[in-house]
């Protein structure tokens, strides 16, 4: 069986835990924070040590490439195992940490890219489907309408810059 751990890949934290128990059970498994890396590096492809508009050319040139071959990867690929699961989530009937990671990609790529992903979200209904699924979610409803959700910033992973949403 394939396991899929959804956790920062350049620190050990609490995802540590979990890496030692796949490792010592000879378990093959991914991340999906490559995937949210990426979206980082749109924006800070140099360093995060600069600022976007001392990387500007740069930035533009990544997201370029970003939205032309790797965002299309990851989200078909998660477009494939929607369509495999046997259910509305990505393991099939029981909602999962992966398919509220997943929600939360496509929140933050809607505020960094609106036009953007406006326009390939059509390319993933399966991806844009379990995202609606997972809004209307009571618990995850009400805490998305409440104070306690952080909004989106230009100080986060998921920032918008005009010019990078061609």
């Amino acid at each position: 069986m394939r396991y899929e751990l959804y956790y920062w890949p350049t620190i050990q934290g609490r995802g540590e835990f979990v890496r030692l128990a796949l490792e010592d059970a000879g378990a093959d498994y991914v991340t999906i924070t490559d995937l949210v890396v990426l979206i980082h590096d749109t924006h800070h492809p140099i360093t995060g040590y600069l600022y976007y508009e001392e990387q500007r050319a740069a930035a533009k040139l990544a997201t370029k490439y970003f939205w032309r071959y790797r965002l299309p990867k990851f989200l078909r690929y998660f477009e494939r195992v929607l369509g495999n699961s046997g259910g509305p989530y990505l393991i099939g009937r029981k909602l999962t940490y992966a398919d509220l990671s997943l929600f939360q990609i496509v929140e933050g790529l809607r505020y960094a890219f609106p036009k953007r992903m406006k326009r390939f979200e059509r390319k993933v209904p399966r991806v844009v489907a379990l995202h609606e699924r997972v809004a209307k979610r009571p618990r995850i409803a009400a805490y998305l309408a409440s104070r306690r959700r952080i909004p989106f910033s230009q100080w986060g992973i998921y920032r918008y810059f005009k010019e990078l949403d061609g």
